[in-house]
């Protein structure tokens, strides 16, 4: 199979019909063998119907519903697992993201040997409340991660089907693609400028509460890929550290206080300081080592509830 274009969405039933014409459209226009992925993340609206309606008279239509609303993270990686395409495409619901895009992200992938491809809205028609939290954390994105994009959360995605089968999203994460795959080994990462174009229909998910979680993941994530096989590195070390630190300072204080018997230990700060940074020292030398029993032990992280497929 050519393709499998994963569609998250979250109460988008007025979008839903023009959006699978339109990649029908680009597939039969450019004869991919392809599949339609809509994920339902627990919407309250009619887009469930909607879909089932689209799946009876599209037998490249796929559909998954959550029982509640998990977020846009678990849509894509229940929609990942599902994808069978040697190339997935990942789109937004709202016919903001232009299925024309799709022969020319694929080329990238096919042709240009690509491992993942995210779309870059230059020109962009979302409000400035919208665009400039946007831009503030691309850039710091780009600066943590090294990766050279404009634009990390557009939907419009790229991917080498090995890719999405590599990855594990949860959280906000599904704007940090580019760098789990990057961890994960898939280094030629490619971005092509691509239509953004007017919302006509519903309103728009976004929140200052997704901007602060999704810096919050991005934390996560960075630690993650340098520490998540091997946490005893990063905490064994700091715990070292603060370790012997407090116990240079005890054994000065006590060196200290053989030869000169007018001072009393427990009346200096440093002795309480250095006592403190023993403690700490031997709290992170043993998160570290709970974290390297538990680390292999996250099996329920994203597990979800599914009501209903169709096929």
């Amino acid at each position: 199979m050519d393709l499998s274009i994963v569609v998250p969405l979250f109460n988008e039933d007025e979008s839903l019909p023009a959006l699978e014409a339109w990649i029908r459209r680009v597939m039969e226009a450019n004869r991919f063998t392809y599949e339609i992925i809509m994920v339902d993340d627990g919407s309250k609206d009619r887009s469930w119907q909607v879909i089932e309606d689209l799946a009876k008279k599209n037998p490249n239509m796929r559909g998954i519903k959550f029982r509640r609303n998990y977020g846009k993270s678990a849509a894509l990686f229940v929609g990942f697992e599902a994808a069978q395409g040697d190339v997935v495409i990942t789109m937004d619901a709202d016919l903001q993201d232009s299925p024309d895009e799709i022969p020319g992200l694929r080329s990238m992938i096919v042709d240009d040997g690509f491992d993942l491809v995210s779309g870059w809205k230059k020109k962009r028609y979302d409000p400035i409340m919208k665009t400039i939290p946007s831009k503030f954390f691309n850039g710091v994105t780009r600066w943590i991660s090294h990766i050279p994009l404009h634009d990390f959360n557009c939907g419009l995605k790229a991917y080498r089907l090995d890719v999405v089968k590599s990855i594990e999203i949860y959280g906000e994460m599904h704007r940090y693609t580019p760098l789990l795959a990057k961890w994960s080994g898939f280094g030629k990462i490619g971005e092509k400028v691509v239509e953004h174009r007017a919302r006509q229909f519903g309103v728009s998910k976004f929140g200052l509460d997704r901007f602060v979680n999704g810096f919050l993941d991005l934390l996560s994530i960075t630690f993650i890929g340098k520490f998540g096989k091997r946490p005893m590195h990063f905490f064994g070390t700091w715990g070292v550290l603060f370790f012997l630190s407090g116990l240079g300072i005890l054994l000065w204080l006590s060196i200290e206080k053989l030869f000169n018997q007018e001072y009393g230990i427990a009346d200096r700060p440093l002795f309480y300081f250095g006592i403190l940074t023993l403690i700490v020292g031997t709290q992170l030398f043993v998160t570290g080592f709970l974290a390297e029993l538990l680390v292999r032990n996250s099996s329920t992280r994203n597990q979800y509830v599914i009501e209903e497929t169709v096929h």
